[in-house]
């Protein structure tokens, strides 16, 4: 089998000298760094103008869509074709419906109070509200 020399690999142009590999593989960089790298850092320059032009053109689409939903899009109260339930003095609170509320815990002691009281405080007949308080904490101080 033929021997590869070290001259077929490294033509004698590149070759500063022998022993010094380090300035070979500099003389080398040099000379590809301009027609290799300087390419490909100019086709990421573009490929990121273009992404940040089509974000542009994204928020701008976005922001007319929201422009346009806000001022023609029907309000709830007119697409929704609905009554207020209303108090009727013979049949009392059992016009409306019962409704349960369930507020989960999990070792929070600092809001436990705040978040109970939260539902408390809703304006519904208290005969039709249910507030159930589930609680599934390690710590035994909580319970």
């Amino acid at each position: 089998m033929a021997q590869i020399s070290p001259k077929l690999l490294i033509p004698e142009s590149f070759q500063v000298s022998r022993d010094d590999i380090t300035g070979q593989l500099g003389l080398i960089w040099e000379l590809i760094k301009t027609p290799l790298i300087v390419p490909l850092l100019q086709l990421g320059v573009y490929i990121c103008l273009a992404m940040s032009l089509m974000l542009f053109m994204e928020r701008v689409y976005m922001g007319i869509v929201i422009i346009l939903v806000k001022l023609f899009w029907k309000k709830p109260e007119k697409r929704y074709k609905f009554e207020l339930i209303q108090d009727d003095v013979e049949l009392g609170s059992s016009n409306f419906p019962v409704v349960l509320i369930q507020i989960p815990m999990f070792n929070e002691k600092e809001v436990y109070k705040i978040s109970i009281g939260a539902a408390c405080g809703l304006s519904w007949p208290s005969d039709r509200l249910v507030i159930q308080v589930l609680d599934d904490s390690t710590d035994p101080a909580i319970k």
